[in-house]
């Protein structure tokens, strides 16, 4: 009668049955954190070489208006890497391959200690994105590699452009984006002439400056189609390929947008008009035309290549 029955646990049973941990509630809910553990020395170290020369791009040419898409291109590279982190994590693919890693990691930090020691931004920051490379490579592999393949060439669109490069393209899309401009307003009858790159309509005199159609406007407008077009992740390389090829038509666009929108505003509103608020709307018109831009070439490529516009997930 005292005895109790097997089937009936006692209270002191019931206890010790519950006292142990769950093995299911124990396992890491985020292996993805855990695998960024040993990340966090390696992070540390390239805070410690980069953040001063990060410091002194905020403090010179990323101050500036042509080239302040640079810390943008930077915190967006460094979200994407975030986003495929948990899908690098999770795949078993994670083969070191030495020789090519220690290759580009090499070839990153002679880079980035004769571009530090000589003041040369360009391979000063640029070092970043081999160094980054030989590390995925000497921890993880080419697999993880080709899986952050486009953060890391995104990074290329933050480096600072040579300032020969520059001016040797920028004359010539000024004096193009003023060719174009001044036709299309001669079209519907304004009064405007052009002469190089100044344009004078009515008592009006423009000049097209670098801010207005420069190369630095092209290069973030053909980085802005690039993040479009990963984000998308259409299937079809086809599709892919025409619509990277279109955008360097469709920044070229925007640019004329732009300065068809600060010839009309000066010519109806005034000079004060169009040199004040209406001068820096006007720059957020240019890349929200060539993102409308871009999405209805890509709509109509898309009714073009109907059997191929499944999307990768």
């Amino acid at each position: 009668m005292d005895n109790p029955s097997p089937l009936q646990p006692t209270r002191g049973n019931s206890s010790t049955c519950h006292a142990g941990p769950d093995p299911a509630s124990s396992a890491p809910t985020n292996p993805w954190r855990a695998e960024l553990l040993p990340w966090l020395p390696i992070i540390l170290g390239l805070a410690v070489m980069y953040v001063p020369s990060l410091y002194d791009l905020f403090k010179g040419v990323w101050s500036d208006d042509e080239q302040a898409h640079g810390p943008i291109i930077l915190g967006i590279s460094c979200w994407l890497m975030y986003r495929k982190w948990p899908e690098m994590a999770g795949a078993d693919d994670g083969k070191p391959t030495h020789l090519s890693g220690w290759t580009f990691l090499g070839f990153g930090l002679l880079t980035y200690a004769l571009g530090r020691s000589q003041a040369i931004l360009q391979m000063e920051i640029g070092s970043l994105v081999p160094v980054l490379i030989g590390l995925i490579l000497l921890l993880r592999g080419t697999a993880t590699l080709h899986r952050l393949w486009f953060p890391l060439f995104f990074m290329l669109f933050m480096i600072p452009l040579p300032g020969v490069l520059v001016q040797a393209i920028t004359i010539p899309l000024k004096t193009a984006v003023s060719i174009v401009a001044a036709q299309v307003l001669y079209q519907f009858d304004y009064p405007i002439a052009r002469s190089g790159v100044i344009l004078q309509v009515g008592q009006y005199q423009l000049l097209v400056a670098d801010a207005c159609a420069g190369l630095h406007t092209l290069f973030t407008l053909e980085a802005l189609g690039l993040l479009y077009m990963n984000l998308m992740g259409h299937a079809s390389l086809k599709r892919n390929i025409t619509l990277a090829l279109l955008i360097v038509p469709i920044s070229f666009t925007s640019n004329v947008i732009r300065v068809l929108i600060l010839i009309l505003v000066t010519y109806h509103l005034g000079d004060a008009a169009g040199q004040g608020f209406l001068h820096g709307f006007a720059g957020m018109t240019l890349f929200l035309s060539a993102l409308m831009l871009i999405l209805g070439v890509d709509t109509v490529i898309g009714r073009f290549m109907k059997d191929q516009t499944q999307r990768v997930a």
